[in-house]
């Protein structure tokens, strides 16, 4: 049973979202866009935190028995997380320049005509459905007593996620500008859900009553991830801009001016350096409160790093049109989340997991 505080979260949430609404008729494009990099910042720190499920399901660990319950848990927001993928879906037209402008992909040099029929909206409503379908079944799957264990199942499940993901990068974010690619770009996207997966289980173990040794231990995966994080980002610019193609350059350059520049460097530091450095001091991880902080700002600056994703390559967000939506939406869906998976309930199950 949910009590007065989540039924109070969800309202809260709700209103919040309600108030995004105008922007649907003021500024649609805008609207969507900030409504996309919320939303699939949400859906981030769920399939992260189902692969950490998976990734500790095959190496096994102290340390994956103290999450599992609360990462479980937080994939039964995929259904209301799939609900909400309804605007984009809705706005399509409005968000994504190849669905009303042919011209759009006409500067195509590697493969025009495959990329001019995969980008078709029928085809990407197809694909979106039966993506979600695919991490719902795969949540609900990750759950049942007689896959929860199996080795061979989690693998499985990591293979699609990959895969999925990919998919998901491309069609979502990567086509938002579709003269850009990047081989990279779906496992770049599925490191920062992974590592944001991880940081949202790190707030649960830093405040439970876990031995020290596994909130050690998870926070040497959160430093791993920080690390792989940061490889797969520098190494994409490195190639890119090294080789300076127009048609790959494109999505950096609209991010070198003004303040996607600095929000850029901002993400550099608060979900690389600052991380890295705090994290390699036992100290910190040993330490419920600073593990906690550290986490949270993670969290924080995951958030900042898919804005940085998908707000630059639409141009009706040139010159911060509408950023009263980005703390507005953002706050709506947090509070919703929290009314929909509290707090209390994640840490009762962490702990009878933990001492059984």
């Amino acid at each position: 049973m949910r009590g007065p505080a989540s039924s109070s979260a969800c309202a809260l949430g709700a209103l919040l979202l309600a108030g995004c609404l105008p922007a649907w008729w003021i500024a649609r494009s805008a609207f969507l866009a900030v409504w996309l990099a919320t939303w699939f910042y949400c859906l981030g720190i769920v399939l992260g935190g189902l692969a950490n499920v998976w990734i500790h399901t095959l190496t096994g660990g102290a340390w994956g028995e103290a999450i599992r319950a609360p990462l479980l848990q937080l994939g039964r927001m995929l259904p209301w997380l799939s609900v909400l993928f309804l605007p984009v879906l809705v706005g399509v037209s409005d968000l994504y320049p190849w669905a009303v402008d042919p011209i759009a992909l006409a500067g195509e040099v590697e493969a025009p005509g495959f990329k001019s029929v995969w980008l078709q909206p029928e085809y990407f409503a197809l694909r979106a459905m039966a993506l979600l379908v695919l991490w719902n079944l795969l949540a609900w799957a990750s759950r049942q007593p007689g896959l929860e264990r199996s080795r061979g199942f989690a693998a499985a499940a990591l293979v699609l996620y990959g895969f999925s993901i990919s998919v998901a990068a491309v069609d979502w974010i990567m086509s938002l500008m579709p003269l850009w690619y990047s081989s990279s770009f779906g496992l770049l996207v599925a490191m920062g859900q992974i590592l944001a997966g991880m940081a949202f289980a790190a707030i649960f173990a830093a405040t439970a009553a876990l031995e020290a040794q596994v909130r050690r231990d998870i926070g040497n995966f959160l430093l791993a991830y920080v690390m792989t994080w940061a490889y797969l980002a520098f190494t994409q610019f490195l190639v890119i801009w090294s080789e300076n193609l127009p048609h790959e350059i494109a999505w950096y350059v609209v991010r070198r001016d003004g303040g996607w520049l600095v929000l850029g460097v901002i993400l550099a530091m608060v979900q690389f350096a600052a991380p890295l450095l705090l994290l390699l001091f036992r100290a910190v991880k040993d330490s419920p409160r600073r593990l906690a902080w550290t986490a949270s700002g993670l969290l924080a600056a995951h958030l900042l790093d898919v804005w940085w994703l998908v707000l630059p390559s639409v141009p009706q967000m040139e010159g911060w049109q509408l950023t009263w939506l980005l703390p507005l939406s953002a706050a709506g869906l947090l509070a919703l989340g929290y009314g929909l998976f509290p707090l209390t309930g994640g840490h009762r199950e962490m702990r009878s997991a933990h001492h059984g």
